[in-house]
């Protein structure tokens, strides 16, 4: 059968035509996308090192069983681990290889949570017992607090951590079925450790959630010490995708740990029982929890950009209708409803890294003001960073389902490569936060924020525009034509007064409620869209404040504008709603910008295929058929066609127990009348 394949393979770039038609310089496009020179150096040479390298081979993921999957993340963890003690590469580099192995382990949570837990709330002490061993694996550690009951509510975790000062010991227990350590990555199988939170009592009293080192398992045979309860809570959702990791469960029968495997940075308990705060602000903590969320964002920008690729490529190879007069098909990217649904992505995929990269300054920001003792604008980072992890993994997992619907019924197979990139992806809508619960937060900020403007304090940062509310909740838009549009400074009020009714609005009907809290509860619809309208006006600033900057490379600078513009339009016309009912814009003004959006449109088809080229993407990292860089899309779908084990067989098995005897008619007595 594959030799029908075979003889038609041609070593041809389908979409070399598309690329020939770019209006800008690919390769310094690549170099501002990977954060310079230096970032795109270490990230090509480590994605090609991963490319090369059979073990980190991935085609066949979706086939495997659960068992399978898993053992074979074990193996390629372990050969990464391998080379990067051989090479000897940084922890950068580390980092970029472990996400272009694209397949989720449980190094991921020992790396990304477990040591920055570490980091932030252990005592210098402590840090180096623990952290000498888990940075060479000696230990593999997970970070063990959602359970079964309680995710979000932290306050209301149920564990306990009750101290013996007779032994010098806390004791962990599991006091119900609910307070099931449940979801950790890395818990289910491999941990050795786990980070546990846990109520901490001691001389009767509460004292509330703080985090503790427990060992879980032999460092000698790996079996689960006793009185400790681990496994796997099970299969999740989609072929391959998730399913790699070993998300756990965890409960403790009275299991004792010493005393100083409390973490001690903020607060600790004496030999006698006594619980001290530290004189270390509790501040401290937030650096962890900007790390942490900038990496999200930034892995947003990731994910949707490989999603955004397959669909411009595909949609560019796509031929459907049109045909006539020995003319070709028209491209399916040619088609102004799927540019009106794949370009607005596009420049979202855009946006989101731009804001990546702020956030990475804003993480270095903040934790150069907690060394000084600086927590002034701590308020406004928690929630600018909380409501953009919210909005770019909300929009990214259902951005990569709307390329899927976008590549039509072959973006259905998993060999498109994106169900098991969705599937991926999705669990970063509630992980880290609720994202529903983290605009709540946000919308609180507001609120909060609106009321010290009315009592003379000036807001900082991304809310810095609210100390201008007067004017733009005056102020109504001057746009007459669709090309008014482009002017930076009418976005950027649009985005403003937009957010500031909407903030303004909720805080009136909060402030004449009797009961605050009840008006917040009953009005929390409407602050979560004001939270939301926030959120995007920092990305739509930030994008155009980066567009405004110079950048080298022919071209770049204008292709930014762009897509800078295409992504606020887009918003806009979404949002038109908001925008019409706060009293900003007229109908016109919204017809106008719908206008201008279908001219953006018309700027990005000649470059469509190049701008996702920019991301940098091998074909192995995006492991789909229908992103291929050469574009040689149906050769690949047929290969992998006969790479299923159902056709490993010509008849099937099952035919002669249950096929055959429907077809022979067998099933039946001499008594039936069918």
């Amino acid at each position: 059968m594959e030799g029908i394949v075979e003889r038609g393979v041609k070593e041809v770039d389908y979409l070399a035509e598309e690329r020939a038609g770019a209006q800008f310089h690919v390769h310094s496009m690549k170099i501002f996308l990977a954060g310079g020179q230096h970032e795109y150096e270490v990230s090509t040479r480590i994605a090609n090192l991963v490319a090369n390298d059979p073990v980190f081979a991935k085609e066949d993921r979706a086939r495997m069983s659960r068992k399978e999957l898993y053992k074979n993340s074990l193996k390629k963890a372990g050969h990464a681990w391998k080379i990067i003690l051989e090479k000897g590469l940084t922890e950068e580099e580390s980092m970029r290889m472990r996400a272009f192995i694209d397949e989720p382990n449980y190094t991921d949570l020992h790396w990304g949570m477990f040591i920055t837990a570490l980091k932030g709330q252990a005592t210098e002490e402590q840090q180096h017992k623990w952290l000498r061993q888990a940075y060479k694996l000696a230990i593999i550690g997970c970070y063990a607090q959602t359970e079964l009951g309680h995710g979000s509510n932290v306050q209301g975790l149920e564990t306990t951590a009750t101290f013996d000062p007779s032994t010098d010991e806390f004791v962990l227990n599991s006091p119900t079925l609910t307070s099931t350590k449940w979801w950790p990555g890395g818990l289910g199988k491999a941990s050795t450790h786990a980070l546990v939170y846990a109520r901490l009592i001691t001389d009767s009293q509460d004292y509330g959630v703080h985090a503790f080192i427990a060992q879980i398992r032999s460092l000698d045979d790996h079996i689960p010490l006793p009185n400790v309860t681990v496994g796997d809570i099970g299969v999740k959702f989609g072929n391959g995708g998730y399913n790699s990791m070993d998300n756990g469960l965890l409960r403790f029968d009275h299991v004792r740990i010493p005393r100083e495997n409390m973490l001690m940075k903020l607060a600790r308990v004496t030999e006698q029982g006594k619980y001290e705060r530290s004189n270390k602000p509790r501040q401290l903590g937030y650096g962890a929890m900007v790390f942490i969320r900038q990496g999200i964002v930034a892995e947003a920008s990731v994910y949707l950009s490989r999603a955004v690729t397959i669909a411009v490529r595909y949609s560019a190879v796509r031929r459907q209708f049109g045909g006539k007069d020995d003319k070709a098909e028209v491209q399916v990217i040619d088609y102004r409803t799927q540019q009106h649904r794949l370009f607005p992505l596009l420049a979202t995929a855009y946006a989101y890294r731009i804001v990546g990269f702020w956030m990475k300054w804003l993480y270095a920001d903040v934790t150069e003001r907690l060394n000084n003792n600086d927590f002034s604008n701590l308020p406004e980072v928690h929630a600018c960073t909380a409501g953009l992890k919210s909005i770019t993994t909300s929009v990214t997992a259902d951005g990569i389902e709307q390329c899927r619907k976008l590549c039509g019924g072959h973006g259905y197979l998993c060999a498109s490569g994106l169900p098991e990139l969705y599937a991926a992806y999705v669990p970063a809508c509630t992980y880290e936060g609720d994202n529903t619960i983290l605009l709540l937060q946000v919308a609180r900020f507001l609120l909060k924020t609106l009321t010290q403007v009315a009592s003379g304090t000036k807001p900082v940062g991304t809310a810095a525009y609210l100390g201008n509310v007067q004017h733009l909740t005056s102020v109504n838009c001057e746009v007459s034509q669709g090309k008014d549009w482009l002017n930076p400074s009418v976005l950027l009020e649009a985005f403003e007064a937009r957010s500031a009714r909407m903030a303004v609005g909720c805080a009136m009907h909060v402030a004449e409620a009797p009961d605050s809290e009840l008006a917040f509860e009953e009005l929390s619809p409407e602050l979560v869209e004001a939270a939301r309208a926030h959120c995007q006006l920092i990305v739509v600033s930030k994008f155009i404040e980066q567009a405004q900057k110079d950048i080298p490379g022919e071209g770049v600078k204008q292709q930014l504008e762009v897509l800078c513009n295409l992504y606020a339009l887009s918003l806009l016309t979404t949002h038109s709603s908001d925008f019409l009912a706060t009293g900003y814009l007229t109908g016109t003004q919204v017809f106008h910008a719908k206008d201008q959006q279908k001219a953006l449109f018309s700027c990005v088809r000649p470059n469509a295929v190049a701008l996702v080229d920019a991301f940098d993407h091998t074909d192995h990292y995006l492991g789909s058929a229908l992103g291929r860089y050469d574009g040689d899309v149906y050769t690949h779908l047929y290969k992998d066609a006969w790479k299923d084990p159902l056709n490993e067989s010509v008849v099937t098995e099952g035919y002669h127990e249950y096929l055959r005897p429907v077809l022979t008619q067998q099933l039946w007595g001499p008594t039936s009348k069918l």
